[in-house]
């Protein structure tokens, strides 16, 4: 599924040369490899031979290659098995390595002249680590190492020069080794400066980031003034969702918010004596994890996402449903998705040699104020449905990082969870309006490449867009592609391949709607697509800091949604089914086009075009539009 790797393949095999280091005896090949310095770092000079570096080799995965099969065994609702979803232990055993890949690397590294007491393996079987000497490396990955230098903060790393290589013999039984080619991206700051925008590695300092527009003066609860106010009541309206639930024991939800974002209790109190009086007083049930907090120290972090998220999730599912709070990370370290994965999943802790430092933080975390537990591995039971408002740009991670997360989504949706991502805020572009060049990098100028996000570029999430109620519309008339203040993200993934589920909806829209532009301009190499689906993200009514403000965003859209289908879920549990678990092959079925919404008018413009067009059908902006919940329902409640 990653397209990346195809493309290192092929050049793989077109080498008909050995790795510049190699032993005449034992042709290598390259492993992983870049092209070009990420902004801000150059080498400065040649690591120094004796310098010790703990080298990390993540083993590859067994069975990885029928990860999307094992999934479409039970999520395709044409399939016998659907909804037979797969217990933990039996996705742990499924792709543990292999004791053959084990055992080929051990003996590399011991012909290679690392004694075998200086290499462990982990519990899991899943990564070996040894401390080796920058010589060592070098003669084991066949590459030189430097130390390399940021301009604009002078902190250094040691990393390898454009590519390291390994035997062919040993190159299928490794996934990818650190340190070796991969970077910082930018450089943390300390906790004095730190601001909502300072870690790009961080999940918990990379929400969607929902624009607000001042405070209200006047609020109306009222669905004649939907297309100026977005309330509880207006969501309902628009997607006919009414629904009492009955099986909240056996049922779950959850938000995914990340320190320094929090949620406030007395926002969540005005909320509710506006919106849904008989709330008053209720609280998501919060899981802590390594640290999660919502009392942060003023001055740090932002309630808004929090406060939005928690709010029309609560509202909408109503005072019998729990909704639980995954809390991640202290107000210093904050959050990655992988800290997140981790908690719900102990054997993911140590996938492919466990979470990257150069992107994730680590716990626990000497600073004054932070969490001083160990890194929270396994301690949560993953709810039903999942929404997460929090992205990555494409450019910002490496596709190796990228793949190790999205193949845990895949096992996620094959134990029966649903994960939903917003698509992001900024059209084609990337966050802020980041564009790229013709080398992938990225640029500011308004101009240049479509820059694709993570992680709904990953075809195991659902990734859902933004409509708007038009100005002067009824809540009963067409929504439109969110227009105001945010434009839908949408387009192609730069890293993962199309998958089978939605490649005759994507063929369609673009042999009939092809925007025509330059090539170059977006992946035409049949590549994922997104968004999946669609709902409201305009003029949202939120209590912030105590009183009502306008806000915008994906970030509205992906809790409602997740309502939606939390009470599908109510009411397949009621009568002895399962959850719905990965919808996206069900979404994009001809049994359930007709519980959408059709989207058909407006677009994402970015980077200096107009993006891409809401059209009939799927489409690259609202996907395959809104739910009609009613009709939603009763597809999901046909099938076993």
């Amino acid at each position: 599924m990653l397209l990346s790797s195809r493309l290192l393949l092929a050049l793989v095999l077109g080498l008909t040369s050995i790795g510049t280091f190699a032993s005449p005896l034992v042709p290598r090949v390259p492993h992983e490899s870049r092209s070009i310095l990420p902004r801000g770092w150059a080498p400065v000079r040649r690591a120094e031979s004796d310098f010790i570096l703990p080298l990390r080799i993540a083993l590859a995965q067994s069975n990885l290659e029928s990860l999307e099969s094992f999934l479409l065994d039970v999520s395709d609702p044409s399939s016998p098995n659907y909804g037979d979803h797969w217990h933990p232990a039996k996705v742990a055993t499924t792709f543990r390595p292999s004791s053959e890949s084990v055992d080929a690397v051990r003996d590399w590294l011991s012909e290679s002249g690392i004694d075998a007491e200086r290499v462990k393996l982990n519990p899991g079987a899943s990564w070996l680590v040894a401390n080796v000497t920058v010589a060592e490396a070098e003669e084991l990955l066949g590459t030189e190492y430097y130390v390399y230098e940021h301009a604009d903060s002078g902190h250094v790393q040691v990393r390898c020069d454009k590519a390291y290589h390994l035997p062919e013999h040993v190159s299928k039984h490794v996934d990818l080794i650190t340190p070796t080619i991969h970077f910082d991206k930018q450089v943390r700051r300390s906790v004095e400066s730190r601001s909502a925008n300072s870690k790009p590695g961080s999940l918990g300092t990379r929400p969607v980031s929902p624009k607000t527009k001042g405070a209200i003066k006047t609020i109306y609860n009222d669905l004649d003034k939907c297309d100026v106010q977005i309330t509880p009541d207006c969501l309902r309206a628009l997607y006919n969702f009414h629904y009492d639930p009955v099986a909240t024991d056996k049922n779950s939800i959850g938000v995914g918010e990340n320190t320094p974002q929090f949620y406030v209790p007395s926002d969540l109190d005005i909320f509710f004596s506006n919106f849904s009086k008989s709330q008053v007083g209720q609280r998501p049930v919060l899981i802590s994890i390594d640290g999660g907090t919502i009392d942060i120290p003023t001055g740090i972090g932002d309630s808004v996402e929090s406060n939005l998220d928690l709010q029309y999730a609560m509202a909408l599912v109503g005072k019998k449903q729990p909704v639980t709070l995954y809390q991640t990370g202290d107000y210093i370290e904050g959050a990655s998705f992988n800290t997140f994965l981790d908690a719900l999943d102990g054997s993911y802790c140590t996938y492919e040699g466990g979470d990257d430092p150069t992107f994730d933080p680590a716990y626990p975390d000497p600073s004054d104020g932070g969490y001083k537990g160990s890194l929270d591995c396994g301690i949560v039971t993953p709810a039903n449905v999942i929404s997460i408002s929090y992205s990555y740009d494409e450019w910002e991670l490496s596709p190796a990082y990228m793949q190790r997360q999205c193949n845990e989504y895949a096992k996620l949706g094959l134990m029966g969870v649903t994960i939903l991502i917003s698509s992001g805020d900024f059209g084609v572009s990337g966050r802020a309006g980041v564009c790229l060049d013709p080398t992938g990098q990225p640029t500011s100028n308004g101009t240049g490449s479509f820059a694709p996000s993570f992680p709904c570029g990953c075809p195991y999430v659902t990734s859902v867009g933004a409509t708007q109620i038009n100005p002067g519309a009824k809540v009963t008339d067409p929504e439109s592609a969110c227009m105001q203040e945010i434009y839908s993200g949408g387009g192609f993934s730069n890293v993962f391949a199309m998958p089978s589920w939605q490649k005759s909806a994507v063929e369609k829209y673009l042999s009939k709607y092809s925007p025509g532009y330059p090539a170059g301009t977006y992946n035409t190499s049949g590549s994922r697509a997104y968004p999946d689906l669609s709902a409201n993200g305009a003029n949202y009514v939120v209590a912030v800091d105590g009183s009502f403000q306008l806000v915008y965003g994906t970030s509205a859209s992906a809790p409602v949604t997740a309502s939606m289908l939390s009470a599908v879920n109510d009411a397949r549990l009621a009568i002895g089914k399962k959850p719905i678990g990965f919808i996206n092959p069900t979404l994009y079925s001809a049994a359930f086009q007709h519980a959408f919404n059709d989207i058909t008018s407006g677009s994402n413009p970015g980077c200096g075009t107009n993006g891409f067009t809401a059209e009939p059908g799927w489409d690259p902006v609202t996907g395959v539009g809104t739910p009609n919940f009613t009709l939603l329902l009763a597809a999901y409640q046909s099938l076993p």
